[in-house]
């Protein structure tokens, strides 16, 4: 019963956004508390969970989304998103150019959670995609790619580095055999899957990109355009390569671990930014808050609808869908390595979030490592594997593609859902080949 109330929750949310055309937010937070009821909450916590749910998305995701759509907004008023663009497609060429971006996503996608390196990069993908004069899904479905593979196979990021540790993996190892994975299974899901999309065609949302074309001289250089967009992305793999090395505890660890937080690396990043790209480039700083506020004001809209994903995945949760779809996978027959990505696949579908999907399956799949013997590295892989398949409207994700990239929900289901189930599968079949050999 569970699994058929959820079905028809997210057609019921299919059908409010679609055909009655109801705000997407408005939607989340329908369907979030009629489904809350129908698996069973008592209805006075319906309201307190959907706004725990809420709360706990934009609590993680507020100052980071902020703070990079400002740092996005000033990249783009002062050129330096240009320079990067202009440079990129002189190096790569207009042809070659999604090899580029995908090749960005995977590098920056490493440090990041896939929220914030989508929220670094997106201004980034709106420049390229204007100044090569390319269709905006043939950088950004790369882009989008690269991130979410990292997101699920590579250590040092913060999901596959905890599933190591639920696992007792080896680290390193898992980044090895990840890396063997989520290279091929990159290309696939990013530029060669853009080829059987390119018919959808979709322009950047008004407010977040403003196509103004700088001469050279008004563009700041290169190396700075670069060293500030990834400065956050510095520091937060200084703080991941510290979490895996150094004692806790230590003076370098705290530092590093401090200034690699997502909130602080962005505030640091914006803070740099104001000089970079403002003051340094003749700007007062009542022109840099301009440009930050208006940044604020493109994305207001966005962060409310990601929180309402948030709200769902929360009543999933709290009303024991996920444990229960988690148990009833964990009673079959399967093989370890199917089993931790069934598991993991189930309740993605069920709560949304890969990231409690791939924690919640490490947890119900842990015990099966001592009695098998199984490869842990493997474990984690499949796991995370099965942690991103399809992305429902549930997931915050969905609504960060869709929004981003001003898609109907029926073409993000045929872009963003489709390319989330490539990787997954891609990354099963991968776990699957390396398990003949060791």
């Amino acid at each position: 019963m569970p699994l058929v109330i959820l079905a028809v929750g997210i057609l019921v949310l299919f059908f409010l956004i679609v055909k009655v055309k109801l705000n997407s937010f408005l939607s989340l937070l329908l369907v979030a508390g009629l489904v809350g009821f129908a698996e069973g909450l008592p209805i006075g916590q319906i309201v307190p969970v959907i706004e725990k749910g809420l709360g706990g998305t934009l609590g993680g995701l507020a100052i980071v989304v902020s703070f990079g759509a400002i740092l996005g907004k000033l990249m783009a008023e002062s050129g330096g998103a240009q320079r990067i663009a202009t440079t990129l497609i002189k190096v790569f060429g207009r042809k070659n150019i999604k090899w580029a971006v995908c090749l960005t996503g995977f590098i920056v996608g490493i440090a990041l959670f896939y929220e914030i390196g989508f929220v670094l990069l997106i201004p980034l993908v709106f420049t390229i995609a204007a100044a090569a004069k390319i269709p905006l899904l043939e950088a950004g479905i790369p882009m989008a790619a690269a991130l979410s593979v990292t997101h699920g196979f590579l250590p040092p990021h913060p999901g596959p580095t905890a599933i190591s540790i639920i696992y007792n993996a080896d680290i390193g190892l898992t980044l090895v055999y990840g890396a063997i994975i989520a290279i091929p299974t990159a290309i696939v899901a990013g530029p060669l899957f853009y080829g059987t999309v390119k018919h959808i065609k979709t322009e950047i949302p008004e407010g977040l990109f403003e196509p103004k074309v700088f001469t050279d001289e008004e563009m700041p250089g290169f190396g700075i355009s670069v060293f500030t967009a990834l400065v956050p992305v510095f520091l937060m793999a200084a703080a991941a390569i510290a979490k895996m090395e150094l004692a806790k505890g230590t003076p370098v660890f705290d530092v590093l671990t401090f200034l690699g937080t997502p909130d602080i690396a962005l505030t640091i990043s914006i803070l740099i930014a104001f000089y970079t790209f403002g003051i340094g480039r003749g700007k007062s700083v009542v022109d840099i808050m301009k440009v930050a506020q208006d940044g604020i004001v493109a994305i207001a809209m966005i962060l409310l609808i990601v929180g309402g994903g948030g709200a769902l995945k929360q009543i999933l949760i709290d009303s024991g869908v996920g444990s229960y779809i988690g148990t009833l996978a964990a009673g079959s027959n399967l093989s370890p390595l199917l089993l931790a990505w069934t598991v993991a696949a189930v309740i993605r579908v069920a709560c949304g979030s890969a990231t409690v999907a791939a924690l919640t399956a490490g947890g119900i799949a842990a015990p099966v490592v001592a009695v098998t013997g199984v490869s842990p590295e493997l474990m984690v892989l499949a796991t995370g594997a099965g942690s991103l398949i399809i992305s429902p409207p549930n997931d915050p994700g969905f609504w960060l593609f869709k929004e981003f990239f001003g898609l109907t929900v029926k073409n993000t289901v045929r872009t963003w859902c489709v390319l989330e189930t490539i990787i997954s599968v891609m990354g099963l079949a991968g776990v699957l080949i390396i398990s003949m050999f060791i």
